[in-house]
């Protein structure tokens, strides 16, 4: 016999003695057989018929593997998951089908599901390079002396997928309240440069030419008249520049809270534009409400009452505070004209509504309007459950 014969022979013999070994000591539990019929995969022990068509008919994957990883039978779902024939995959260490980066922790699993029942998420990598996320649970089989490990594979591309478009949804949106927020704040920053050339600019300007004039003044009388002049213009425009710094950032809210600054806004808001405004807030206690609770409500109402003096022609404005344990309402109401309400939901920008709903929803809160013939109404609803209730700090008592 030549040599190269005899050593194919006593291959194969070794691993004919290698299959009976595994068959003796329980590691096996299926064949797969070649026949006229093609391959078929033949069960080692009686009345399993049923069991096996159970794992068959399942929509998830399943496999017996060896306790060092072979895969000793594995069903029609886990063939079609992988890409594989089932009879390719008999006799395969399941090592290889994890993607590299992820073989050491399937050995740890390996290891742990001899002991008790593992699970983790893998990547299983298909003949063409595709990248399967599945979930994997391991157990032992107890009637095979625990030779045997139970595999069963989970899916999870779909999952996968809906989690990848929800976070692709999450950050789309994300990039819109950026884009507002951005918007917003140039449309502020333009505000604030028209009245500080409009007002401001202008009272700086007469104090200049005063002050040339007054270098001109023959007489002490005219000097005085001048000065008295000058001083009223300085105060006028002490008083611009702090009606913007306020504007931009109330500091009394920082100072006093929330229930302070909107007393004081309400005041002046009253003064500039001739609207009567009643608020109630029942005594809250405001300093129990988080920085940016507070700082968000009170741009939301601020909006709301611009809102009114431009677009309502309102002669009064009610504005009402209502906490529970979990949630705090606001609700602003005005006997104005109202508007079309479905005109502004297709253009809500020209009133400030998309300003005042999204930062509602900053402070997971909702934001709804309701607009009659006859006035307008308001309602703000943020939860407080999740809030980190602090007071502001370096609050001084007003």
């Amino acid at each position: 016999m030549p040599p190269e014969q005899e050593t194919e022979l006593l291959a194969r013999l070794e691993t004919a003695e290698e299959t009976l070994r595994a068959i003796q000591s329980g590691e096996v539990d299926a064949l797969m057989v070649s026949g006229r019929g093609g391959e078929q995969v033949v069960s080692l022990k009686g009345g399993e018929a049923a069991y096996r068509m159970l794992v068959e008919a399942m929509s998830e994957g399943a496999a017996t593997l060896s306790r060092n990883g072979s895969v000793l039978y594995c069903n029609r779902r886990f063939a079609e998951l992988i890409r594989r024939p089932a009879g390719k995959l008999v006799g395969m260490a399941a090592q290889s089908l994890v993607v590299g980066a992820e073989r050491a922790r399937f050995e740890t699993l390996l290891a742990e599901a001899l002991k008790a029942e593992a699970k983790d998420e893998f990547n299983l990598r298909c003949p063409d390079g595709t990248l399967v996320p599945v979930y994997l649970s391991l157990s032992q089989f107890r009637g095979y002396k625990g030779q045997a490990l139970g595999m069963v594979i989970t899916d999870l591309s779909e999952q996968k997928r809906r989690q990848a478009e929800e976070i692709k949804q999450a950050e789309a949106m994300h990039r819109l309240l950026l884009e507002h927020e951005i918007s917003a704040q140039e449309e502020e920053r333009r505000r604030i440069a028209r009245e500080l050339h409009d007002e401001a600019g202008q009272l700086l300007t007469s104090l200049l030419v005063g002050l040339r004039t007054l270098e001109d003044a023959r007489k002490l009388a005219d000097v005085k008249a001048q000065g008295r002049r000058l001083r009223e213009i300085t105060a006028q425009a002490i008083d611009e520049v702090g009606r913007l710094a306020r504007g931009l950032h109330p500091t009394v809210l920082d100072d006093h809270g929330l229930g302070v600054a909107l007393s004081r806004y309400v005041i002046e808001y009253t003064k500039t534009h001739n609207i009567a405004v009643d608020l109630k807030h029942n005594e809250l206690d405001f300093s129990t409400l988080p920085s940016a609770v507070q700082i968000g409500l009170y741009r939301i109402l601020q909006e709301a009452l611009t809102n009114v003096a431009r677009h309502s022609g309102a002669k009064a404005v009610s504005i009402r505070f209502a906490r529970s344990a979990t949630a705090l309402e606001v609700a602003v109401v005005d006997n104005g004209c109202g508007f079309d309400a479905k005109a502004v939901a297709v253009s809500s920008h020209r009133l400030g509504i998309q300003s005042m709903r999204e930062r509602t929803a900053m402070l997971g809160g909702t934001f709804s309007f309701a607009a009659q013939r006859k006035g307008t109404k308001i309602l703000v609803h943020v939860p407080l459950a999740n809030q980190d209730l602090q007071p502001l700090v370096g609050r001084r008592s007003p």
